[in-house]
């Protein structure tokens, strides 16, 4: 009962509206979405469920898709030994919650993209995220995987049972209410004491990588601050701001943050940008500010609003999800430079300037090109800065004749209420009116 024509129409996820399904409604993956049809249709055929969940601006989800999922020796595997089910995890954080949780009670990380094997009444046993093609970096070749899940369903029915029963047992006792627990000022004061530990004092954020951004950690250290707990709590939040805008993983150009940078220097981002992390670091940029009076918190603010009236706005005033990672089939294309273009697009003396403050060389810092930043101490005057400001516009214009990122238009209420709020918060305490 494939919804696959012989022509290679598309599959069932041409009739969704997600952008991230209908990046698959071409894949020759007999994928479903999820619903009751699904889960039914894996009764029928007593086949077992293979759930894949990722979101539109996920890098290693394009990098899986292209691998596994658009090849078609791959897709004939899928589609012979499970019934496979796409999830968008925006549009279903429910299922993604619930299955992401059984892969941390089977000692994994998590992830996306999230690989799940499930029962057909949908019940998970086994899983993992990214799996590539061939065996690489320590993990196993998603064909085989495939192969030996299937092949325990047939054969091994009694360890699929033993990981079944496991599983379900723990994901009800996470269920299970807790009752209400009575946490005071102490508590809080004596977790602000242990979140403050694990701060990296050289680079911000928490110590190691990847790094992301953390905001509510960072806003209950600043409330901590707040009830007078530690006056240098103010300090470690501002520093991790401050290199933050500083590094890779703000868009100097543009505006806006990444997700997260893989490095411990905020260097080199995963470059898609999301519509929650925007809001939160709008709203600490804004309180930052408030009690520093930094101009960079400020300046970040305002670029990033300007950022999400450009490129983030729907016509009808929403705001988009996320802006993808990845453009013409590559990581950071639309966003990193080599030396060259930025001595082309602005002259000998200028482009020695520009590469001197945004580390521009010939090697790059990123696969032979640069991502800009800000990272040395490079001493900088109100002159300097104009002049700078005035370099970055000619980069921009070059940069928006480039081939964009994917746009995930999806409009979510919960992320939208995030930003509204932060522009609420963040136009108050920089008197910006207009926000």
């Amino acid at each position: 009962m494939s919804s696959l024509s012989a022509g290679g129409r598309g599959n069932r996820l041409a009739r969704e509206t997600s952008p991230y399904l209908l990046q698959h409604k071409d894949n020759p993956v007999d994928w479903w979405p999820w619903s009751p049809a699904a889960l039914q249709q894996a009764h029928r055929a007593n086949k077992p469920i293979l759930l894949s969940v990722g979101y539109a601006a996920c890098h290693w989800c394009h990098v899986m898709a292209h691998e596994s999922f658009e090849d078609q020796a791959t897709a004939a595997v899928m589609n012979d030994l499970f019934v496979n089910i796409k999830v968008d995890r925006e549009e279903r954080p429910d299922i993604d919650q619930i299955y992401m949780s059984a892969l941390h009670h089977l000692g994994e990380q998590g992830g996306w993209p999230l690989t799940m094997f499930l029962t057909p009444a949908g019940e998970p046993v086994w899983g993992g995220t990214y799996f590539p093609n061939e065996s690489r970096y320590g993990r196993p070749a998603f064909v085989d995987v495939l192969r030996e899940v299937a092949r325990l369903f047939r054969e091994e029915p009694h360890r699929i049972e033993q990981n079944r029963v496991a599983l379900m047992q723990r994901l009800a006792e996470k269920a299970r209410p807790q009752g209400r627990v009575a946490i005071g000022t102490d508590e809080l004061d004596n977790f602000a004491v242990q979140i403050a530990g694990l701060i990296d004092t050289a680079h911000g954020g928490l110590r190691g990588a990847p790094k992301f951004p953390q905001c509510p950690i960072f806003e209950f250290l600043w409330r901590a601050g707040l009830r007078g707990a530690d006056a240098r709590y103010f300090g470690l939040v501002e520093h991790s701001l401050e290199r933050m805008c500083e590094g890779g993983i703000y868009d100097h150009l543009g505006g806006g943050f990444s997700r997260y940078a893989v490095d411990e220097r905020w260097l080199v981002p995963h470059f898609e940008k999301m519509l929650y992390d925007n809001a939160q670091l709008l709203e600490l940029l804004a309180l930052a500010h408030r009690r520093s009076g930094r101009a960079l918190f400020r300046i970040r603010a305002v670029e990033t609003v300007r950022w999400l009236a450009r490129e983030m706005t729907t016509p009808d005033g929403a705001f988009c999800a996320s802006l993808d990672a990845d453009s013409e089939g590559e990581e950071g294309k639309f966003y990193i430079w080599s030396k060259a273009e930025i001595d082309d697009l602005l002259g000998a003396d200028d482009a020695a300037f520009f590469a001197a403050h945004y580390d521009v060389t010939a090697d790059g810092n990123f696969e032979g090109h640069t991502i800009l930043n800000r990272l040395h101490r490079t001493p900088r005057g109100t002159d300097d800065e104009d002049r700078l400001a005035r370099l970055r516009a000619v980069v921009l214009q070059a940069r928006e004749r480039r081939v964009r990122p994917g746009l995930d238009d999806k409009v979510l209420a919960d992320w939208n209420g995030l930003m509204i709020a932060a522009l609420v918060n963040a136009g108050t305490a920089l008197d910006e009116s207009g926000w």
